[in-house]
Order: structure tokens, then sequence, then C-alpha cells
């Protein structure tokens, strides 16, 4: 004999479906529905926040030394002063300001190191400055043409480079070395590079 199914049967077979079909959709919100919010925000730029952690200019356009019209290299992040004019003074306080940086890195410091680009010659009293009091410190050359036209200040400036030569933060020439230092120490703790 054949199983006959009444009308009282049917809702009783429906609910385990419907109840598994509510299982699956909820599973989607929770895994989808955080991605598709970040997406939203980013996109539609709401609930972005207004405070920031950082006390530079914050480069974020993947823009690179190069681009600038500084060459050169390094494997670490690098802390460098541009000087599209003469390395006057404060050209020369930031060159002390990202050695003693460097210094303050504490543990971290072999993770770092300080540059300088310098468009025109340095004149020969800091140039021996330099090789006694720097010895470490990199020099480069920069070509003021691009770097006056991608940057356009002609004033000196503090860079914070990754290891990749990526420009990250920018820094002007009254910058307090704190700010610097916390800025760096923020950005090797979250670093896996350099």
């Amino acid at each position: 004999m054949a199983a006959t199914t009444t009308p009282l049967d049917m809702p009783e077979r429906r609910k385990p479906r419907a109840r598994g079909r509510l299982q699956l959709i909820l599973i989607l919100l929770v895994v989808l529905g955080p991605m598709i919010l970040a997406t939203s925000m980013y996109k539609l730029k709401f609930w972005v926040p207004e405070g920031r952690s950082y006390h530079g200019t914050m480069i974020g356009n993947g823009q690179s030394r190069s681009e600038i019209g500084i060459a050169g290299e390094d494997a670490r992040w690098q802390l460098l002063v541009s000087a599209p004019e003469s390395c006057a003074e404060d050209c020369q306080r930031l060159v002390y300001l990202a050695r003693q940086i460097q210094i303050g890195l504490g543990r971290d410091a072999s993770r770092a190191s300080h540059a300088l680009a310098a468009a025109q010659p340095l004149s020969a009293d800091y140039q021996d400055l330099l090789g006694r009091e720097y010895p470490q410190l990199q020099r480069y050359p920069l070509d003021t043409q691009r770097y006056l036209q991608k940057v356009g200040n002609p004033a000196p400036q503090l860079w914070i480079v990754d290891p990749h030569g990526n420009l990250v933060l920018r820094y002007d020439g009254k910058v307090s070395g704190k700010h610097v230092l916390d800025d760096l120490r923020h950005l090797l703790k979250l670093s896996n590079i350099g």
C-alpha cells in the first residue's frame, strides 16, 4: 500500500526546510555583512573617524622616494631629510633630529636609518661635521626640478620612508622630535618588514 500524505503532514515537512534556509541566511549575513559594511563605509565615506593617531602629513598614495627625485635605496625604515635648496639651519636641525630619533628607538634602532638628500653641495665645514659626528648618515643626490614639481615646497622636509622606498609621513622643519619618534615607533610596531 502506498503511503498517502495528508494536508496536515505538509507543514511539518516545510518547517525543517524553512528553518534551514533561515540558518543559511543568518550565516551569510554574519560572514558577508561586515565586509559589505566596511566596503560601503570606505566607498561612501560614512562613519569614518575624524581623529588620527599620527602627527605628520600622511602620504598614502604609494609615492616612492624616486618619484620625488631622490635616488637611493635602503632595506630599512628611513628618516630622510630633503633639502632642495642649501642645507641651512632648518635642514641641519632636521639632520640632527633624524639621528636623535634613530638613537631614541633603542633596541629597534637597527630597523631604521637616517639620510640626507641635498640638491646643492654642502659647505666644507658642515661636510666635515657630518663626517665626524654622523658617520652612518647616508647621502643621496636630489633632482630639484622633479622634487619641486611633485612636492612643491622648497623648505627642508623630514620624511619617514618604508623599507620598500614608499613615502609614509612628511614633516616640516619645525616638527617636534617626540612626535616623529612616536609615529615611527607606532609604524615599527605594526610592521613586519624592515
